[in-house]
């Protein structure tokens, strides 16, 4: 196995993990304005990634990121399965096969604005678009130390909580949405948090 499937591997299970222990809290935020069912909905989408990792981490970059896309998409299910395997179908449809850090800006800016458009939503109607944005923002800025960018992508999150819900399930709620913490927002940022992990100890 060479460098680049350890590195996958590696990335596929710390994700994974993340989810499965942040699994009980994101289903409990999206009880407050969803469906309650996001923890579990993307616990049992990665739980398949992870079950396949050997196969998924052999493959070269840009096919190992469309094949977890794949999956979420038929095993997250909800309003998440699509968006999250979109964010990745994304990455590895701009992705070249030896990814520099150039590559990698462009490629997260590209998949981002494939989940607008898939969700046909924009940043500040609550949406895990409220993270995915100003990550890459930060990453086109030149920010690339991977704490600064869980810090980033974290306060993103947080800055959902007093926002009213225009998109999804949430919207429904209207007012009663504000003062909770979007579920979406939350899982992606805990997705960058660990990714960013895996890159720095890489």
């Amino acid at each position: 196995m060479d460098l680049g499937a350890n590195l996958r591997a590696e990335l596929v299970k710390a994700v994974a993990t993340t989810i499965e222990s942040h699994a009980e809290e994101l289903t409990t935020l999206d009880q407050a304005i969803g469906d309650g069912d996001h923890g579990l909905n993307m616990k049992r989408g990665f739980d398949a990634v992870l079950a396949d990792v050997a196969s998924l981490s052999a493959k070269p970059w840009p096919d190992f990121l469309k094949g977890v896309g794949t999956m979420l998409v038929m095993k997250v299910g909800g309003a998440s399965g699509p968006l999250y395997g979109t964010l990745f179908m994304g990455l590895g449809k701009d992705l070249p096969a030896e990814p520099g850090r150039a590559d990698l800006v462009r490629a997260f800016r590209g998949a981002v604005t494939a989940v607008q458009a898939r969700g046909k939503s924009e940043r500040g109607q609550k949406t895990m678009l409220d993270v995915l944005i100003p990550v890459a923002e930060a990453l086109e800025a030149g920010t690339f130390e991977p704490a600064a960018i869980a810090r980033a992508a974290h306060a993103a999150a947080d800055a959902t909580i007093p926002v009213k819900a225009v998109r999804g399930r949430a919207s429904f709620l209207g007012e009663r949405s504000i003062g909770h913490m979007d579920p979406g927002a939350r899982s992606s940022a805990l997705l960058i948090e660990a990714v960013g992990s895996v890159l720095e100890n890489s």
